[in-house]
């Protein structure tokens, strides 16, 4: 017979499992969202510089002429 203390425990345990599951989800949630947003970041600076780059190169055509 399993007594009141060991099933307590039990669910205790399993409480603590599945606490840790959806921790361990959460954090790799927050992670993927992490890594979207410095690719975003990252794509987001390339344009940038590639029409920066542009407008330099258009300035200096203007100037030449």
């Amino acid at each position: 017979m399993v007594d009141n203390s060991s099933r307590m425990s039990y669910r205790a345990g399993e409480a603590k499992g599945q606490t840790q599951e959806k921790v361990s989800n959460m954090i790799d949630k927050a992670s993927d969202a992490a890594q979207t947003a410095k690719e975003s970041v990252q794509e987001t600076g390339q344009q940038m510089k590639a029409k920066a780059q542009g407008t330099a190169d258009a300035i200096k055509d203007a100037v030449n002429k």
